[in-house]
């Protein structure tokens, strides 16, 4: 079982760790705020997110003018603290759903071609990952579930800490228009960049997939 920790800092800050390693705070949220504009200004409206963090990228698309968010969180303790004020929340809007359970068991869970985007942000990317088994999101398997729960032309954008050689390449095998955006970031006095990897299904109304 995994170690949830949301706490609020000697600084103010509110942090989420999991098994001791950080996740995120809240005083750098810019990234999680991009990924949820990145596919609104695509054109989407009914968006799963997978990873609820603290709440930021949920926020992001209800303010942007989603219809609906679906968010699948792992963890009941990040539900509960985002539900209490950690965060961005607490969120009472009846176009939010919250499900708590593997991502992967909720994108199977939806009918095909059914979202407008599917925005992953579940671990730090492919290269930095916290739990080993979330690998498996980042490859062939995951992304054609996520594909075929998109309508034409849907977006598929992936957050992660890293730009991903592999992730590219993977996500090329099954959406076009593949991008890797760096966004810029404030790190503890430092300038980094964090990154959006993103896709958009080209297949017609009907069309059982990507070529």
């Amino acid at each position: 079982m995994d170690e949830v920790v949301v706490r609020r800092r000697a600084d103010g800050a509110t942090e989420l760790r999991v098994n001791g390693v950080f996740v995120m705070d809240d005083l750098e949220t810019s990234s999680e705020r991009v990924l949820a504009d990145h596919v609104l200004a695509g054109g989407a409206r009914e968006v799963l997110v997978g990873g609820l963090g603290l709440g930021f990228t949920a926020r992001a698309l209800l303010d942007g003018g989603a219809r609906r968010v679906v968010v699948a969180e792992l963890h009941p303790e990040v539900v509960a603290a985002v539900a209490e004020g950690a965060g961005a929340g607490p969120f009472d809007d009846p176009r939010l759903e919250v499900v708590v359970g593997d991502v992967r068991d909720v994108v199977a869970a939806q009918e095909p071609a059914s979202l407008d985007a599917i925005c992953l942000d579940v671990d730090n990317g492919p290269d930095f990952l916290v739990h080993p088994a979330n690998a498996a999101l980042y490859e062939d398997t995951a992304i054609a579930d996520c594909v075929r729960a998109l309508r034409p032309g849907g977006q598929l954008a992936v957050w992660s800490m890293a730009d991903s050689a592999d992730l590219r390449a993977a996500l090329s095998r099954h959406v076009t228009d593949v991008a890797a955006t760096a966004v810029p970031v404030r790190l503890q006095g430092r300038d980094e960049h964090y990154w959006v990897l993103s896709g958009r299904v080209n297949r017609p109304a009907g069309g059982k997939g990507a070529p």
